[in-house]
């Protein structure tokens, strides 16, 4: 009966949830914060970014401060987008040689900062690197062997590797009176390679869109010679969903990886620290008197202590982890719900049904548990809700100072690598906007849930 009672209830505050325009949509944006936590390992661009986001080493093949690959729908002058070439045909030339050929379809204005040859081999490997490009032109652009490898990965640049090949196949093409203007140009290896090979180059180079074919040679003469996981890595100038930042990180990983901790930090503050305070104010309420005082000069005590600056301080003596920050906060938030709870106590205390489980001798904790905090649990739900933006921002407050849990990603943390490096007055607007503005949303989808279990439940908190 009691199951079928929970059931009829659960039915009847949907019925009045789902009317509450701004509860649906906050609703809608947690399942969707909680599905992307849930497929977090499937939807990472780079799986291991919340594990390795300050390992240099892992991000090192990405470009560097570049805007979202999305913003070239709003350029006329279209930017090479970053991307991996993995899939690649496979030829047997001489004996004990093989070629790789990659294809890769140019179709921008603007050449990538670089491209690499990256993999992972065994023994002596003499490779050769050709770009066949769409007017006929071949150019073999890297000869290099790879001394004694045992299994670790190689990168081989295009710019670093390159430029002599490059800037000679160059000279072939431009004006005898312009070779001495070649040197000391600007323009890098992938400027050349995926521009028109014509006369006067040096004053601006015309891009050749098409398809290139990005040949890898590699000679297997050396026994123990092995190459796996072959791949083209192409260094863009637009990169991902949200771009990169100056270290090379990929900002939608961060942002995605640092939600978990955003809900986490969110939702166990709240639920711990609003039973805390509900209990608090029930407890008060109930015996009065002498404990209700102490209580209640305990509790005022609490609300008036300045909660930010005693979260910096306290992050600043000790080592801060993402478990001290979430008990500090608890410490503090608990006194939300104190005041309204109680004086919603005080008359239900008047009851009586109260009065009558007395008489029948029912101890103070049944009282509490069984009779009085049932009519204010949904009071409770609302209050969590409601609690979650706080603790969210206070984290992130905390953060964005340099203080907050180092070995996690948050989003505290990404806009304070983004104060530190300078991304405002650089122009890196996607280092900032999307940690900040997600920030906002979740707090947001937490104050709509709130509003709206609070105007359902609320009311039903004054009867029986």
């Amino acid at each position: 009966m009691k199951l079928e009672d929970a059931a009829y209830r659960l039915r009847e505050f949907w019925g009045e949830f789902r009317k509450e325009t701004n509860g649906l949509v906050g609703l809608g944006i947690l399942v969707a914060a909680i599905l992307a936590v849930v497929l977090e390992p499937w939807i990472l661009p780079f799986p291991e970014a919340s594990s390795r986001w300050r390992d240099i080493t892992y991000w090192q093949d990405n470009s560097k401060s570049a805007p979202p690959a999305w913003t070239n729908l709003f350029t006329s002058r279209k930017s090479a987008v970053a991307l991996t070439l993995w899939d690649s045909r496979i030829e047997d030339r001489n004996p004990g040689e093989k070629a790789y050929i990659f294809s890769y379809d140019y179709s921008f204005s603007r050449a990538p900062y670089d491209l690499l040859v990256r993999g992972e081999g065994s023994g002596t490997i003499p490779l050769t690197v050709t770009v066949r490009r769409p007017d006929g032109n071949a150019v073999e652009i890297i000869r290099y062997v790879l001394q004694d490898l045992a299994g670790q990965t190689f990168r081989l640049s295009f710019a670093n590797e390159g430029r002599s090949n490059a800037l000679e196949f160059l000279r072939r093409a431009e004006r005898p009176e312009n070779s001495s203007l070649i040197a000391t140009m600007s323009y890098g290896v992938p400027e050349i390679l995926f521009s028109k090979a014509e006369p006067d180059f040096v004053k601006g180079p015309k891009p050749l869109t098409g398809r290139y074919e990005i040949e890898v040679t590699a000679g297997f003469t050396d026994a123990r010679a092995s190459l796996e996981h072959l791949e083209i890595v192409v260094v863009g100038r637009v990169s991902g969903i949200l771009g990169t930042d100056s270290m090379k990180r990929d900002i939608f990983s961060g942002v995605v990886a640092g939600l978990k901790w955003a809900l986490l930090i969110g939702l166990l503050t709240s639920i711990v620290s609003v039973l805390v305070g509900v209990f608090y104010g029930i407890t008060a309420a109930y015996f009065g008197g002498r404990v209700d005082s102490v209580l209640m000069l305990i509790f005022d005590y609490f609300i008036s202590l300045p909660v930010l600056p005693i979260l910096i301080v306290f992050s600043a003596v000790y080592k801060p982890s993402i478990w001290t920050i979430i008990a500090a906060l608890i410490l503090f938030f608990w006194v939300g719900p104190v005041k309204t709870v109680r004086s919603m106590a005080l008359q239900i205390k008047e009851e009586t049904y109260i009065e009558a489980a007395k008489a029948l001798g029912a101890g103070h904790g049944r009282i509490i548990f069984r009779h009085m905090a049932p009519l204010l649990i949904p009071y409770s739900f609302a209050s969590m809700a409601l609690a979650v933006p706080g603790a969210i921002v206070y984290e992130s407050s905390v953060s964005l100072l340099g203080l907050g849990d180092a070995t996690i990603v948050t989003w505290g943390q990404i806009l304070h690598d983004a104060l530190g490096s300078g991304a405002v007055l650089s122009g890196l607007w996607w280092w900032v906007v999307p940690p900040g503005l997600l920030i906002a949303v979740m707090g947001m989808t937490f104050a709509f849930l709130g509003f709206a279990m609070d105007k359902i439940l609320h009311p039903k908190l004054k009867t029986r």
